[in-house]
């Protein structure tokens, strides 16, 4: 079964045991994936509905800090649930040894050595690690990889 499809059974369920916010951020979810899908006239597969996962939960860790420092514990409860919600459907993460494996893998792949190279191995590095890794990890990972002081 692939993921959109396991999205909309759990809407089905939720609609079924009547959880009202965890309905509303699937649905939410799905119709971030369906604008995608129209804007682009393509019918997404599962990598690309992790990248808008990623996105949506970017979002809400964003939200939650801007309403943490506005004194807005509320609505920042109501966006650790949102994404208390759509972490289940994200791929397992890498652990760090695992992701210091993929950016060596990378880091040989490109023949990145120094810290200017950080651009050639962010790229293949995001297409190799969709969903899997916070890229922000990733990233200061990299920068210490490539700053061996």
């Amino acid at each position: 079964m692939n993921l959109k499809t396991r999205i909309q059974d759990d809407m089905k369920a939720a609609m079924r045991a009547k959880e009202a916010d965890r309905l509303g951020t699937i649905r939410m979810l799905l119709a971030a994936v369906k604008q995608k899908e129209v804007d682009e006239r393509v019918e997404l597969d599962d990598a690309a509905v992790v990248a808008i996962l990623d996105k949506m939960i970017k979002q809400r860790r964003d939200s939650i800090s801007q309403f943490e420092a506005g004194g807005r514990e509320d609505l920042a409860a109501k966006e650790r649930l949102e994404i208390t919600v759509l972490q289940p459907y994200l791929p397992a993460r890498l652990s760090g040894d695992a992701l210091d494996q993929e950016i060596r893998a990378v880091m040989t792949e490109v023949g990145a050595s120094a810290p200017q190279d950080l651009g050639k191995v962010m790229g293949p590095l995001k297409a190799r690690l969709a969903g899997r890794a916070d890229m922000a990890v990733a990233s200061a990972r990299v920068k210490a990889l490539l700053n061996p002081a």
